[in-house]
């Protein structure tokens, strides 16, 4: 079972944002559609959740990356700072 969880939390590292949050999108359909037996519902959800800290931790790499323009007194940009979420 370790093995298996560690394969899939590799499995997942590797997705792209994109391939995470569309795969993370089936999962909700899966466990919304009630086709998912409870064995297989648990085993979604835990899938699930790894998708999204790992959809969370790229955007907050992402923010991290971004910058807002600083203006001037003028009006005109005057440089950079990181960006502060705020």
């Amino acid at each position: 079972m370790l093995v298996a969880m560690s394969e899939q939390s590799d499995a997942i590292a590797a997705l792209s944002f994109e391939a995470a949050l569309k795969r993370l999108e089936e999962i909700v359909r899966l466990l919304e559609s009630g086709e998912a037996s409870l064995d297989q519902s648990i085993e979604l959800y835990n899938e699930g959740d790894a998708l999204r800290r790992q959809c969370e931790a790229r955007l907050e790499a992402a923010q991290a990356r971004i910058e807002k323009i600083q203006l001037g007194r003028d009006g005109a940009p005057a440089g950079t700072a990181p960006f502060d979420g705020g």
